[in-house]
């Protein structure tokens, strides 16, 4: 056990036990393997038992605490597990709030501890805030302060309940005077009476819907003949039940941004990701389709679904207050999803006719030869999509990948087929620039066995990446498998999406001022390289994930590369579909002249 503790002077007894070691054991009950902040006057007795407690929960500094919450919520995304983050009073809990809506946004539990110092001459500390207030809307299901050292136990397990049971941020305050506090000699009693037991898994409870709406969905699945499936991220762990109902179907897939790494990408049928980022055929799957069910997910890119009155309509989700919140449904379905798709295929029949699929699978084919031809356009120095597309065929079966916000989701999205095993994900809800290299700091610690990708901008590194890559370089030696690799696009386009529709001319791009990141690297004794000539591409991807150490690769890429959002095919006329009869009268009349779709599946 590390002596961090002043208390122990000459004497060598041990210190006595106080609050802030009885917050640590709380959490190593709760299994929480680290815990992810910054050290401040606020929090140190807790920083204190950290060291005290051997690593046993880990205590994981960061530079900024804004990665720190960010590691937190990466952390919950890629382990399933509950995130903690530690940040003291005033604009330590302020630079926490981007990672909290994160978790908020994208429905992942964090819990928020925040040290603070009410004593001062005026009665009131140095940089005090009201955390209450601040984080009433963020962590809306559980803000509480400390009042007594007997609430601590009981309010710290309900911080970690809510945030468990909500799939949401909580916070937790906890004054300075209690944490160096005498601890209470047992565990405190919760407000009922009995005494809160750490139940890390919090199992929670079976959801299935009733027998009369899944029947209702089977009919409307059944009478569907141009059946398409949006999947989001509640489609985690339903990869065969989503195979096996679209087989049934014969549908196509398209996925959310969140939900792309649920299902093999590879499949003749895997249209890719919907919306701005995505690519034509999944537009293409929904301008055809007259059936569509949506399975767990909140996707925003509602000018890409339907338009209304052109499909019928399920959605399978695990929270109802998100049923109809972004569409029309016919019938909702309040469920887990693989569960729920179970019941749902025992009570649809194979359908025989396969027109719509092949109609399907054509416009994928399309699409990734399309995908290939951008990839393979000359840029100056080098084409964005090039490196996405080299990074592809070479990712390692178990992967752990992270992507930031900026041009690089648009490749990422595109030009990278998510293999199965492969775990993938990024601030998806919020686009919060900064996301990735915290994210993979998470991961690989969480699995220090896998190997580990971050996709970024030159913007999300200037901003807080090149700071967070001294973590990278204080940890990987401790790493079972040292392969991380940190890709850099270096456009030096400020504004990381570039132009929606047409290039725009160098001399009009706002340029980020030049850094040479992969000598920042190789100056913290990792591997750097760079990259501005196109041959040098998939070398650089084969050296990296041989490297005995972490890599940055350096791509120097055209910043006026078009991001070329697919087309619409109704979007034109969405104002006239908004009437449901006005719709399926003029959507039959469309669909008779629609290229994209098979004319054999029209009738």
């Amino acid at each position: 056990m590390a002596e961090s503790r002043s208390s122990w002077g000459a004497t060598g007894v041990a210190p006595a036990r106080r609050v802030a070691d009885l917050v640590v054991e709380r959490l190593r009950a709760w299994q929480v393997p680290r815990v992810f902040g910054c050290p401040g006057s606020a929090v140190t007795p807790i920083v204190d038992a950290f060291a005290d407690a051997g690593g046993d929960p880990a205590f994981v500094p960061a530079r900024h605490e804004e990665t720190a919450a960010f590691m937190a919520v990466g952390h919950a995304k890629y382990t399933g597990g509950t995130g903690v983050c530690l940040a003291n009073q005033g604009p330590g809990a302020v630079h926490l709030l981007n990672g909290l809506y994160d978790a908020k946004l994208d429905s992942k539990p964090v819990v928020a501890l925040i040290g603070q110092e009410t004593a001062g001459p005026l009665g009131r500390a140095h940089a005090d805030i009201e955390i209450g207030r601040l984080f009433s809307d963020v962590c809306h299901q559980f803000v509480r302060t400390v009042q007594t050292v007997e609430q601590v136990s009981a309010l710290l397990d309900r911080a970690i309940q809510t945030a468990v049971a909500t799939r949401s941020p909580t916070c937790l305050v906890l004054p300075y005077e209690i944490q160096v506090a005498p601890a209470p000699p047992a565990p405190s009693p919760a407000p009922g009476g009995g005494v809160l037991a750490a139940n890390p898994g919090l199992p929670l409870a079976r959801v299935l819907p009733h027998d009369a709406d899944l029947n209702a969905a089977a009919q409307v699945l059944s009478s569907g003949r141009r059946v398409a499936l949006l999947v989001g991220q509640g489609g985690y762990g339903a990869a065969d039940e989503i195979q096996a109902l679209a087989d049934r179907l014969g549908a196509g897939v398209a996925t959310s941004l969140l939900g792309k790494p649920v299902l093999d990408e590879r499949l003749p049928f895997h249209t890719g990701v919907i919306g701005d980022v995505g690519g034509d055929a999944s537009a293409q799957l929904m301008a055809g389709c007259d059936t569509l069910l949506l399975i767990g997910t909140n996707d925003p890119w509602t000018g890409y679904l339907p338009p209304p009155g052109q499909a019928r309509v399920v959605q399978i989700d695990i929270d109802g207050r998100r049923v109809g919140s972004r569409y029309p449904v016919d019938v909702p379905l309040i469920g887990d999803a693989a569960e729920t798709l179970r019941a749902l295929i025992d009570r649809i029949p194979d359908r025989p006719g396969r027109q719509w699929r092949e109609t399907v699978e054509a416009s994928v084919d399309r699409w990734r030869g399309t995908a290939v031809e951008r990839a393979g356009q000359p840029g100056e120095p080098v084409n964005p999509r090039l490196v996405f597309q080299e990074l592809s065929p070479r990712l390692p079966p178990d992967a752990a990948v992270a992507v930031d916000v900026g041009s690089v989701t648009y490749w990422y999205a595109r030009h990278v087929q998510l293999p199965p095993g492969v775990s993938a994900h990024l601030c998806g809800t919020l686009g919060s620039v900064g996301c990735a290299l915290p994210y993979a700091i998470a991961a690989k610690l969480a699995a220090p066995e896998q190997p580990v990708i971050a996709l970024l901008g030159d913007g999300a590194m200037q901003l807080t990446g090149l700071a967070e890559l001294i973590t990278v370089a204080q940890h990987w030696r401790r790493w079972a498998d040292p392969r991380f690799v940190l890709l850099v696009l270096n456009n030096r386009d400020r504004s990381g999406v570039g132009d929606h529709r047409e290039p725009r001319a160098p001399e009009v791009v706002e340029r980020l001022p030049d850094v040479p990141y992969a000598g920042w690297a190789r100056l913290l004794g990792l591997h750097g390289l760079r990259v501005d000539r196109p041959e040098l591409v998939g070398p650089a991807w084969d050296e990296a994930l041989a490297a005995d150490r972490p890599t940055l690769i350096e791509a120097v890429v055209d910043p006026v590369v078009p991001l070329d959002p697919p087309d619409q095919p109704f979007a034109d006329l969405r104002g006239v579909l908004a009437d449901a009869d006005a719709a399926r009268r003029v959507h039959d009349q469309v669909l008779r002249t629609h290229v994209t779709v098979d004319s054999r599946d029209l009738g």
